[in-house]
């Protein structure tokens, strides 16, 4: 059976896809076939012959195997701008069930599937589909990054809140420490261990230059 989790965040640039690329190099060390999906995605920079965008291009490196854009970023949107402006300017409709069955179909190859959501949970993804409603129709447990700043109670706690109001499951949650010497920040995860319930996957220091592949995450032992 595919192993498979929708990895979210507080807001964006919290660090979502150091922790899934994270995802994909610990998942790896139990599984052959390991990909990352990023089903919505904005701003691009050059790859190869094409374009794709940074957070793209970190999941396809910490993947072990490759997967057509079409299945791992099926939307690609070149102006770096919430989605859902980004596909009304370029035309482009963000279709759910093109989403859903692109993940079916990697997870019909593949041992198991990171999917990354596009900012925050509830973040727009066309005029009438957030991410959400993506994750809701995935099905899978939701992984939740924290970035330890001001206002991240608050945010985490009402981000677990919309996750369990969709049915879904809060599998675990990651503390991303994305500024240095941030005040109180040991008080902050301890309170949000004590109030998210949902078992803390990672405590992630300060790095200059993050490095997905050095960070150590507790996985659940189903997923090994």
């Amino acid at each position: 059976m595919t192993v498979g989790c929708f990895v979210t965040g507080t807001d964006t640039g919290v660090g979502k896809t150091l922790v899934a690329a994270a995802l994909l190099h610990t998942l790896a060390r139990h599984h052959r076939r390991v990909v990352g999906m990023k089903p919505v995605t904005t701003g691009v920079v050059p790859w190869g012959e094409d374009w794709a965008s940074e957070d793209v291009i970190a999941l396809r490196t910490a993947s072990t195997v490759a997967a057509p854009p079409a299945l791992d970023n099926p939307v690609l949107l070149h102006d770096c701008l919430p989605p859902h402006i980004a596909a009304a300017r370029a035309g482009v409709q963000v279709d759910l069930a093109a989403l859903v069955g692109a993940y079916q179909t990697l997870a019909a190859h593949t041992d198991a599937v990171v999917v990354e959501g596009a900012g925050g949970f509830l973040e727009p993804l066309s005029d009438t589909l957030t991410g959400a409603d993506l994750a809701q129709a995935l099905a899978l447990p939701v992984v939740l990054v924290v970035a330890l700043r001001p206002g991240c109670l608050n945010h985490a706690l009402l981000t677990a809140e919309a996750v369990r109001a969709r049915g879904l499951t809060l599998a675990g949650w990651a503390a991303n420490r994305t500024e240095p010497g941030v005040e109180a920040a040991d008080e902050t995860v301890a309170c949000l261990r004590a109030r998210l319930d949902a078992p803390l996957w990672a405590d992630v220091p300060y790095q200059d230059l993050p490095e997905a592949r050095s960070l150590a995450l507790a996985l659940p032992p189903h997923w090994a």
